[in-house]
């Protein structure tokens, strides 16, 4: 595994100024060289020009995941460059939207920007995403997935030979030389200056990469729907003494964080949602006036999200409506707790709202009752945004543990049975030995049909007992 080009510290090591996401190219034969070699090639000479254009100290210009073997520590050095590079260089080719593992590069990494965007929603700031897309291969556009294809990155700007050709094309061919330095160069600048404009915070070093949701959403598979609910009060339902200032006409008005964040919860979920996995259908409801979406008992069509107002739990109904909700096991359903520290009616009355919500949230002791913001809640708009991610990885895996599934089209054919003769349907074929349909077989054969089939059951179950063990 190697980390950022170059040496230097374990402290620069863990902070790349650009993260380089790339697919590997399995060999086609054994004995064949390295096939990524030009990737790497590539990347030292967009290392170099960057390391020119900036200040860094040695070995900080980029990270490049070389050597992905388990056992070495990969995931930890990936968690961390994908914590603390400023900007994310995914290099586009048609197998890199395939891959599995750059799709979770670019969820980790998205997820900051989003985090970011969320916070800034206030101040009506242009949203940020860090990512300057390279191509290794050029790809139609029609084959983008959907984040890829938001970026909207006029490629033709490093050179017509660059978009028609890609990386791949300029470096292996000797009379674009010339147009491979250009195009290199044009991108390092292009990540210096993003580098530059944001300044994205952080991430978690520590998060569990292998549970990260890749970002291209599974190949092949239709688009999955992801319900955001919400149960809050409105204008028109607020206890007594509450103030209107966080609420609207409708539930889905509701905007705890008032006046630090100018638009509706829901609406910034939505948003955080489609920014790091826009393959996602999201829907939003009013749970209160659509309690059947989340109550039914037939199998789930989706993960959700569940954002709780814990001002909505002092009418009696809504708080009947949460404990149906978790009286039975819906763990595909996340609940979110959010509200604001800087609210002095919250902060007066802390104890009851925290005492009713936990009554309410009660049966969910564990993870595996599903995902439940802590009793502290989300006092913040930053700590709401960063618990986001986590709360959709946790829905994900229970609805992917309890979803519905699908067998393959077509009938099936009948049983196989054991007979005397050997394996078989029941039915001689020709040159079979196996009883004819036209003649009823004696006690005898019967008697033997049946020891042969126990015998083959016990074979199967010891067979079946060993590969368990």
């Amino acid at each position: 595994m190697q980390g950022p080009a170059g040496t230097g510290g374990d402290e620069k090591k863990r902070e790349p100024y650009f993260f380089l996401s790339y697919a590997h190219t399995p060999k086609s034969d054994p004995k064949e060289r390295n096939p990524n070699l030009w990737v790497e090639r590539f990347f030292r000479d967009l290392c170099a020009h960057v390391m020119q254009l900036t200040s860094l100290p040695a070995g900080s210009a980029g990270f490049m995941d070389q050597q992905m073997q388990p056992g070495e520590g990969w995931q930890e050095r990936l968690s961390e460059a994908l914590a603390f590079c400023k900007v994310f260089v995914p290099l586009y080719s048609p197998r890199y939207f395939l891959s599995e593992q750059c799709g979770r590069e670019w969820f980790a990494f998205s997820s900051r920007a989003a985090a970011q965007n969320l916070r800034n929603s206030h101040n009506n700031s242009n949203p940020v995403t860090g990512i300057v897309p390279a191509l290794w291969v050029p790809v139609p556009t029609r084959q983008l997935p959907q984040p890829a294809e938001r970026l909207q990155f006029n490629h033709a700007t490093f050179g017509d030979e660059y978009a028609d050709e890609g990386f791949y094309g300029l470096i292996k061919l000797n009379y674009l030389r010339d147009q491979y330095e250009r195009a290199v160069y044009q991108l390092a600048k292009r990540i210096v200056s993003v580098g530059q404009q944001i300044r994205l915070e952080a991430g978690d070093p520590h998060q569990d990469y292998a549970k990260v949701p890749p970002a291209f959403g599974p190949t092949g598979e239709p688009a999955r729907e992801l319900e955001v609910s919400v149960l809050a009060c409105s204008r028109s339902t607020l206890p007594t003494g509450r103030s209107p200032d966080c609420y609207g006409s409708e539930a889905l008005d509701w905007n705890p964080y008032h006046p630090a964040s100018s638009r509706p919860l829901a609406d910034h979920t939505v948003d955080v949602l489609r920014s790091l996995d826009s393959t996602v259908h999201v829907h939003l409801s009013d749970f209160e006036a659509e309690p059947q979406r989340l109550l039914d008992s037939d199998p789930p069509t989706g993960p959700g999200l569940l954002l709780l107002d814990r001002w909505a739990l002092d009418a009696r109904h809504r708080r009947d409506l949460m404990t149906q909700l978790c009286a039975s096991p819906r763990p595909w359903i996340s609940v979110m707790v959010p509200w604001s520290q800087a609210d002095p009616q919250t902060r007066s009355r802390e104890e009851e709202l925290s005492r009713h919500t936990d009554d309410a949230l009660a049966p969910r002791v564990d993870e595996s009752h599903g995902h439940r913001t802590p009793s502290a809640g989300l006092p913040t708009l930053d700590a709401f945004s960063k618990a986001i991610p986590g709360a959709v990885r946790a829905a994900v895996r229970h609805y992917e543990a309890h979803g519905p599934t699908y067998p393959p089209p077509g009938s099936g054919g009948p049983m196989p049975r054991v007979l005397p003769g050997g394996l078989g349907y029941g039915v001689s074929g020709p040159g079979g030995r196996g009883p004819n349909m036209d003649e009823s077989p004696d006690e005898d054969t019967d008697d033997q049909d049946d020891q042969a089939t126990d015998q083959d059951k016990n074979n199967g179950d010891k067979a079946e007992g060993s590969s368990d063990d």
